[in-house]
């Protein structure tokens, strides 16, 4: 493991004993690159995207909590993304490296901590593989009162063309091949395939209740100020969720685990 920056945030770089490396930017515990062994980024990062903390981080993958989207009074996809996170423990094996990181209400930034005024802390673990990232994201209520919350792990797939790629895998639906602009919600399945030119990936999910599928389209792209015009045909959004926010009872728990894998 090394510091390392990403634009004007500091971050931290974690390399397995394969090759592969992970960027992870302190502000927001955001997972800004991802390489496999081969070299490959298999994450899609925004040419436009702030990286100074002035907002959030556009690719890569922002961490949704306590809110998702607009679904309920509080910040659109809540806290977590907009506040620095702190390096809580790493390590490595043979054949695997990781980092940990944890955020508490006291490490949120006044303004949003107010206006979701709850004790929790948070803890969200990359652990590279071979040929694998797994993401363990673990919630606690550290208060003596329950609370509810949503979350997700908002990852955008590096794509070489949105409108040639497709995802399989989705509970009930046949593979599904990506043209018009898109935000579906599906239940929550044990793998999917995400096949592009630009490789295949499975996708499994612990402890999620959904899938989130996105993509703006090129019309929408078009009025978001952090990603290009045309950007919008380098990636697809599939995200391991709870899109409701449910109760969490103090003292209590919850563990989402995300892990991606690189098929050849």
């Amino acid at each position: 493991m090394s510091n390392d920056t990403f634009g004007q945030l500091p971050a931290v770089r974690i390399t397995a004993p394969d090759g592969a490396q992970a960027l992870i930017a302190l502000y927001g515990a955001h997972l800004a690159s991802w390489t496999t062994a081969d070299g490959r980024e298999r994450l899609f990062m925004s040419a436009a995207s702030p990286r100074d903390g002035s907002a959030a981080i556009r690719g890569g993958v922002p961490v949704i909590f306590p809110q998702f989207s607009t679904r309920g009074t509080g910040q659109r996809h809540g806290l977590a993304r907009l506040s620095h996170w702190r390096l809580a423990d790493q390590g490595s094996t043979d054949t695997t490296a990781w980092a940990e990181f944890a955020l508490t209400q006291d490490d949120v930034p006044p303004a949003l901590a107010a206006a979701w005024p709850h004790p929790f802390a948070l803890t969200l673990r990359f652990t590279l593989k071979p040929d694998a990232l797994e993401m363990r994201f673990h919630a606690a209520n550290t208060g003596d009162a329950p609370f509810d919350f949503a979350c997700a792990l908002h990852t955008y797939y590096l794509v070489d063309d949105f409108t040639r790629t497709s995802l399989s895998g989705l509970r009930d639906e046949p593979p599904l091949h990506f043209g018009p602009p898109l935000d579906n919600i599906y239940p929550s399945t044990a793998s999917l395939t995400l096949a592009s030119g630009h490789g295949t990936l499975e996708l499994a999910q612990e402890g999620f209740t959904e899938f989130v599928v996105w993509n703006p389209g090129a019309e929408a792209a078009a009025r978001l100020t952090d990603l290009r015009d045309d950007e919008w045909q380098r990636f697809v959004c599939i995200e391991p969720a709870r899109v409701d926010q449910q109760p969490l009872a103090a003292g209590a728990s919850w563990t989402g685990l995300h892990t991606l894998t690189a098929r050849s």
